[in-house]
């Protein structure tokens, strides 16, 4: 592989890394993403954001940064903004979760959903790109002469080599693009009253572009410098895992992906009812299917505040539950169950506005029986979603920052009675990145994996209480919010 340096840009922080050629990290940082507020909603921080690259860049070793032949971007989809020619914006650069523009997809009829579907393969919500452009291009008036939608990503790539371009697989989470065809639809896009001019040139995740001169001078680095935008950060972190057909990939961070490679798109009633989001994958002829769950390693967050831990005693807890459960020093009849919609919900309801519940509280339940509850209930969550596919899995394939939490591991492996194949390599979507921009194919060997197997009467106790608590648990999903 070429030496590379990645960006990967999460909800919660911005990882950057460099590669050598053999793709073994030589440097790393990881930054909180820097946002602010606007009268709307939470905007990225850009000038924050470009001064942490910079800075990440400078601080390398004068030989590392002078060997350095690609600069790779990953992240999350949904995000993004209008921007100009000359690279200023006409809007805020929007938060993937921002639904400032729920208001152009509400007069939407059931005819008008089922064609969005059926030419996007995506559920109408308002995470997607569409409304979040619908409400830039109002709000911007004359001031978006010009302008073009850019996620994240590819914003960063453009004020390095001063072009506009959106990455496929970027562009298939916008509710804009034609997800066979790979191009966009004038036809989808007029239902928002959007002109499809505002979406720029779609390209590959190997189609580089060279370094700007100031860019190159800014940021000491060669000249002969390509940039590429890599994807879409779930679905890069499928390159960076191997994953192939008939596997899934379970890709942790602050939500948490579930992810199959297939050779069509899926835009039948039952995918479309169950609300999984079609794309397109970052290589190749590929598609993917994909779901979102809101709440993964947020939870964290979540029961730090709930229940007045600090990072280290929540640790703490994990490892004694974890070393108790695989003991069998757990009574299961003490775990309340808990619905871990501290984010909203997950498919096929996917409402923003749903919170989480916990019931089954007595005056004995303690501190350590609703963390387990909670994990206990975001594997319940999992595996409900995972039904959505209606697709026999070969492999699980794990990524992200749950692959260092044996309880979450164990509990899934045990709830799902599925083996688990686990990532110790820390930046599997980095690592991805790499690949790409180098054109470079990786094996899931490469990423260290380790096997999490299934107890038998762990899993049987287990069964035994989602079993009992199954009415109260689809109750609970279908309160009102």
């Amino acid at each position: 592989m070429l030496p590379t340096v990645t960006v990967d840009i999460g909800t919660t922080s911005v990882k950057l890394c460099v590669f050598d050629g053999d793709g073994q990290p030589l440097a790393s940082a990881r930054h909180a993403t820097p946002t602010m507020r606007d009268d709307w909603g939470e905007v990225y921080d850009l000038e924050t954001l470009r001064r942490v690259v910079l800075g990440f860049i400078h601080g390398l070793e004068i030989d590392v940064r002078a060997s350095v032949e690609r600069v790779t971007i990953a992240g999350v989809g949904e995000s993004g903004g209008l921007v100009r020619p000359d690279l200023t914006l006409a809007s805020p650069m929007i938060l993937w979760h921002d639904h400032r523009g729920a208001d152009y997809l509400a007069p939407l009829g059931d005819a008008e959903r089922a064609l969005i579907y059926q030419v996007t393969g995506l559920p109408v919500n308002a995470n997607y790109g569409l409304s979040k452009v619908a409400w830039s291009v109002a709000h911007a008036g004359a001031q978006a002469a010009g302008a073009q939608w850019l996620n994240i990503a590819e914003y960063l790539a453009a004020w390095m080599t001063g072009q506009r371009w959106s990455e496929r697989s970027l562009a298939s989470r916008t509710m804009a693009l034609d997800v066979a065809s790979g191009t966009w639809s004038a036809e989808v896009c007029a239902l928002l009253g959007v002109d499809v001019g505002v979406f720029p040139e779609v390209r590959h995740s190997s189609d580089g572009t060279t370094i700007a001169p100031g860019f190159a001078r800014e940021a000491f680095l060669s000249s002969r410098v390509n940039v590429h935008v890599a994807g879409h950060d779930h679905m890069v972190g499928a390159v960076g895992a191997g994953l192939r057909r008939g596997e899934l990939l379970n890709s942790t961070g602050t939500t948490e992906g579930l992810l199959f490679l297939r050779d069509t798109p899926s835009l039948g009633e039952d995918s479309r009812r169950s609300k999984l989001a079609n794309g397109l994958a970052c290589e190749g002829s590929d598609f993917t299917l994909f779901a979102s769950i809101p709440t993964g390693g947020s939870a964290f967050a979540t029961l730090q505040t709930l229940l007045g831990l600090s990072a280290d005693r929540l640790s703490g807890l994990i490892e004694v539950l974890h070393a108790r459960y695989v003991a069998g020093d757990i009574d299961l009849a003490r775990v309340p169950l808990v619905l871990p919609q501290f984010r909203g919900s997950a498919p096929p309801a996917k409402l923003a506005s749903a919170r989480g519940v916990i019931a089954g509280v007595a005056s004995e339940t303690n501190t350590e029986d609703v963390v387990l509850g909670c994990f206990v209930g975001m594997v319940m969550q999992f595996r409900d979603v995972l039904g959505l596919f209606r697709t026999p899995v070969e492999r699980v394939k794990v990524i992200g920052p749950a692959s260092g939490n044996d309880l979450w591991l164990q509990l899934k492996a045990d709830v799902l009675r599925t083996q688990l194949s686990v990532s110790d390599f820390p930046e599997v979507v980095s690592r991805g990145a790499q690949a790409l921009a180098s054109q470079t194919s990786l094996d899931w060997e490469s990423c260290r994996p380790r096997e999490v197997v299934v107890d038998d009467g762990r899993a049987a106790a287990l069964s035994e209480w989602c079993e009992r608590r199954a009415p109260q648990w689809e109750y609970l999903k279908g309160m009102p919010t």
